[in-house]
């Protein structure tokens, strides 16, 4: 029987784990900010501590082993409780605070007002909000840097808990000059090939839903640029840049001279949703959450 040498950092355990997803060095190391030559040195070393072969290599392609193969599964189950553990003690860490994040425009109004009362409630539990633009539209739950956010979905995370709190229609915001600017409303076939104003490519899934990817029938949109901020945006309509679509409180909250809004009317219903990571909470958090919840109501009727 092998003798196996159970002194193995997580790092070599993580570099096994990239290169045999990868199976090509550069790739790995580029993945994992190493250089090919470290990445080399970790494997063999990796190899020396577990007594057998984990790759077999040579100049033109890399591949796992039966004893890689066999055991990369166990070492990603590990990887996942080791990841699992550290984020529990984050959360435990941070437990006196809780933070929470929310997209810009949404109107901090809403954000408030669920937040109304919290002071007299949790008196001893200090809260940090942070606006977002939309480079984040998880609001910072995605590299969590939130605890709590309030935001618009859908975002490019699927372990989300959702709560929706508020709900807006789809607007065109256009040009004052545009042709169709004059209108009392719209469809949003009307709008496809217009030349559009987007979010960022790192919104993901939040840039293809507003810019109504899912009607496009595999039609490209006629991107013209991209904004962070709808003060971007309604600058770069007002310009005649091109048209976005965006919410009904954008019309309360970014009217300008220079653009006109027009609702569309066969677009579903878009909601704001108080979000948070499933099984993320800390006591504190979920305390915050439910305060929050016994707001809705009346943050839904001061928002009509």
């Amino acid at each position: 029987m092998i003798a196996v040498n159970k002194d193995v950092s997580l790092s070599l355990l993580r570099y096994f784990d990239v290169l045999g997803t990868e199976l090509n060095y550069r790739r790995a190391a580029e993945r994992l900010f190493i250089s090919q030559p470290a990445l080399s040195a970790a494997i063999r070393q990796l190899e020396r501590r577990v007594g057998d072969r984990l790759f077999d290599r040579d100049t033109h392609s890399v591949a796992l082993t039966a004893v890689g193969r066999e055991w990369l599964p166990y070492v990603r189950s590990a990887l996942r409780e080791v990841d699992t553990a550290l984020d529990a003690v984050v959360t435990l860490a941070n437990n006196a605070q809780v933070r929470i994040g929310y997209l810009t425009g949404m109107g901090a109004d809403l954000l408030f007002e669920l937040l109304e009362g919290v002071d007299q409630h949790l008196a001893d539990l200090p809260i940090e909000t942070t606006e977002y633009d939309f480079s984040d539209p998880t609001a910072g739950l995605a590299d969590g840097k939130s605890d709590l956010a309030l935001l618009r979905p859908p975002v490019d995370l699927d372990d989300l808990e959702l709560v929706n709190v508020a709900e807006e229609s789809w607007i065109a915001c256009l040009p004052r000059t545009h042709r169709l600017a004059g209108r009392s409303e719209l469809t949003v076939d009307e709008l496809l090939d217009e030349p559009i104003v987007v979010a960022p490519q790192s919104a993901g899934r939040w840039r293809d839903y507003w810019m109504a990817a899912d009607v496009r029938d595999g039609r490209p949109a006629n991107i013209v640029a991209e904004a962070a901020t709808y003060e971007a945006e309604t600058t770069l309509i007002a310009r005649g840049v091109g048209i976005s679509f965006t919410t009904s409180s954008l019309t309360r909250l970014y009217d300008r001279p220079g653009i006109r809004f027009v609702p569309i009317v066969d677009r579903p219903v878009s909601y704001t949703a108080l979000a948070w990571r499933s099984g993320r909470l800390s006591t504190s958090a979920r305390q915050v959450v439910q305060h929050m919840l016994s707001r809705i109501p009346t943050a839904q009727n001061d928002q009509q």
